[in-house]
């Protein structure tokens, strides 16, 4: 759920087929915060759209216990970021999750 700008989830230790998607990437990235339901990929493209539009820093607190899944909430935020970068690039829809994301997660 959101609470402003703020996301609250739950990890549901069992993936959900679509949820993490290229589609759901597109889907999320053409609307504002709140106008879809709440979801890791809102929260990343509010972040981006301040960033670019109106060239304020951004800043991503990722908490929870051991096992609450923040590693895997980085990795899809910076999934998100990178493909959003690479859009802005006018790259393809098949790169969009390419060297960007690869060379960040690797790192």
């Amino acid at each position: 759920t959101n609470i402003g700008s703020i996301l609250a989830s739950v990890n549901p230790y069992k993936p959900i087929p679509g949820l993490y998607s290229v589609d759901a990437i597109d889907m999320y990235r053409q609307h504002r915060l709140g106008e879809l339901p709440p979801h890791i990929f809102a929260t990343a493209n509010e972040c981006y759209c301040c960033l670019w539009k109106r060239h304020d820093s951004q800043c991503v607190l990722i908490s929870g216990e051991s096992g609450a899944g923040k590693t895997e909430s980085t990795k899809l935020l910076l999934k998100f970021l990178s493909a959003m970068s690479q859009t802005s690039l006018g790259a393809p829809a098949f790169e969009k999750s390419t060297h960007v994301e690869e060379a960040i997660l690797e790192s």
